[in-house]
């Protein structure tokens, strides 16, 4: 029938769909949204990976500032001068930095294993210790992130080789200098030998006023002879001075005279000739020739056997030895800090290695065999070179005589046996007989003679009455070299004793003061000093200076000296100790080595 629905499973769904429609349309108006679920899930991600990100900068942040708080509490606790137990430094620094809950006890060893006096401490600090999270724990996570921090600290003096260059000239002998620098030296050299491990220190101490001396057995690995440097019209007497020199085993002075040059360098070549200082003195009116006791009174080169206090002590770690021989020190004659500075350098310089293990092994008793690999390279980094250059003054006028008064024989004779000098008058062809006053035809010992002296005068100028002197052939008569001579006999006893007794004044001391010997004088010596100075520090010597109550001009060079500011000391009386005492601690190598 037409118009008729029929009852169809089409139109059953299609009434099934309306309404899921209207749920599609209301879906569509609806402002609520569904994202609610899916973004609370990425804010709770992103929430939990900044808050992981920020637990990492803290755990960085705690970790860094530990880690440096441990550095620097093993470093204080690692000081050989430190009173307290290195747990106690430990744990103070960690609890001033507010860090004390990651304090653990630290590991320390000392060497030698025991001693009162270590000289070397080892400190080792670790910290590993879990990390308080605060947003990883809202993870559910109960992991804590691993803080560790680890630290080791040592100090050690390690190897040293130091020259100790000491001024002991006539103005140490004032206002108790010459003391206190021996009260202050001893106690470092003490300080050095407990703080350092056997073998590991060397002192070599170099005294020093217009001249050094050094030992002859190191001098004679050398060529140093008086007649060194001279022209060669001088070679025959130069060989003749050598071959004297030689016969007898010894010389008379253990000084150099170097050259401009050689204050450039820290060196001392072994194929170079030096000139050795001649024995003589330009103070005092004194003759020692009868005096089988001693030399000549204050000599430029100080002689050995009359003050063995003078000559450089080698090479040494005794400080029973060390310390006796600074109380021998006494004070005397000029200052030549360009000749102790030059002698303190190349006591540390490689070059004369050869020749330390030479001295070692023929003679001990100056240099232990101990130390014949010394001094050791340059560029051995576990050895430091150090030179203590001390004065009480600047530099002074150093005295060389010239070349006409080193070699050759004079025309001074002596007869020993009659405690006799001749001199003789070449113009006139006749020698005069000092003590006896009469002129002869030949120097007094010569042979068996009698002659007239007239003591009284008739005033028509005859004889009055006399005696006859009775010459008696010496035993021992010797026509004096210079270096002979002058060993005994100062240059102003010549002129003005000797000399003057059938000279003129003029004539005297022309011959025996003027045109005897020459001298450089402080400016000289002070751009000498800085030269080797620069040399010294360019080597990577490190170089102190102390100024002990000295004057403007010697501090200047002190301070040019010094290898900073900082390593220059100007002290007064007591003040000395704490200079040496800041230097001994100075030298100390503190360093972190992990």
């Amino acid at each position: 029938m037409i118009g008729r629905l029929k009852n169809s499973t089409a139109l059953a769904s299609l009434r099934r769909a309306l309404p899921a429609g209207r749920f599609l349309r209301r879906f569509k108006d609806a402002d609520g949204g569904v994202l609610a679920a899916p973004f609370i899930f990425m804010l709770l991600t992103m929430l939990a990976i900044n808050g992981l990100g920020m637990d990492l900068v803290r755990h960085e942040r705690d970790r860094a500032w530990l880690q440096n708080t441990l550095d620097r509490a093993v470093l204080a606790a690692a000081d050989l001068d430190q009173p307290q137990t290195p747990a106690e430094v430990v744990l103070d620094y960690l609890s001033k930095a507010g860090l004390e809950e990651y304090y653990q006890e630290p590991i320390v060893e000392t060497l030698p294993v025991g001693a009162v006096r270590p000289t070397s401490k080892k400190v080792t600090a670790d910290v590993d210790m879990g990390f308080n999270n605060l947003w990883l724990n809202f993870t559910g996570s109960e992991e804590e992130l691993p803080l560790t921090a680890h630290s080791v600290a040592i100090e050690s003096i390690g190897k040293v080789e130091i020259s100790m260059v000491l001024d002991v000239s006539g103005s140490m002998g004032s206002n108790n200098r010459l003391p206190n620098l021996k009260t202050a030296a001893k106690q470092f050299v003490e300080t050095m030998e407990q703080n350092t491990e056997d073998g590991n220190l060397s002192i070599s101490i170099v005294p020093y006023s217009t001249q050094v001396a050094m030992p002859q057995d190191f001098l004679d690995e050398y060529d140093v002879e008086i007649g060194n440097g001279l022209p060669g019209s001088y070679a025959s007497a130069a060989a003749d001075a050598k071959a004297r020199s030689d016969a007898r085993g010894w010389d008379y002075t253990n000084c150099v005279n170097f050259e401009a040059s050689d204050f450039n360098t820290t060196a001392l070549p072994s194929n170079q000739k030096y000139q050795r200082t001649m024995p003589f003195s330009v103070w005092g009116t004194t003759d020692y020739r009868t005096n089988d006791s001693r030399y000549v009174r204050d000599p430029v080169c100080t002689i050995h056997s009359d003050a063995p206090g003078r000559t450089a002590l080698l090479f040494e770690d005794n400080v029973s030895t060390m310390q006796t021989y600074i109380d021998s020190f006494y004070a005397g004659e000029n200052t030549s800090l360009d000749l102790g500075m030059k002698w303190g350098v190349a006591l540390l310089d490689p070059s004369i290695q050869p020749k330390v293990a030479a001295v070692s092994e023929n003679h001990a008793d100056v240099i232990d065999p101990r130390f014949r690999d010394r001094p050791v390279p340059y560029n051995d980094t576990e050895t430091l070179k150090v030179v203590v250059l001390m004065t009480d003054g600047q530099n002074t006028s150093q005295y060389y005589l010239k070349d006409d008064y080193r070699v050759g024989e004079s025309d001074v004779w002596f007869d020993d046996d009659a405690d006799v000098y001749s001199s003789y008058d070449e113009d006139n062809n006749r020698y005069y007989w000092h003590n006896v006053d009469i002129w002869a035809d030949h120097p007094h010992g010569q042979q068996n003679s009698s002659t007239f002296i007239c003591t009284t005068y008739y005033y028509s100028g005859g004889c009055y009455s006399g005696y006859y002197y009775n010459e008696v052939k010496s035993n021992d008569l010797e026509n004096l070299t210079f270096e002979d001579l002058l060993a005994e006999t100062s240059l102003p006893y010549m002129y003005s004793r000797l000399a003057d007794e059938w000279m003129t004044w003029n004539a005297a001391t022309n011959k025996w003061w003027y045109n005897a010997f020459g001298w450089y004088g402080r400016s000289t010596k002070d751009t000498r000093t800085r030269a080797i100075c620069d040399a010294a520090k360019d080597e990577g010597i490190v170089v102190f200076t102390i100024g002990f109550e000295a004057p403007s001009g010697g501090q200047a060079v002190l301070e040019d000296c010094a290898s900073s500011d900082a390593h220059y000391y100007d002290v007064e009386g007591l003040e000395i100790q704490d200079a040496f005492a800041n230097i001994a601690s100075t030298i100390r190598q503190l360093r972190l080595t992990e």
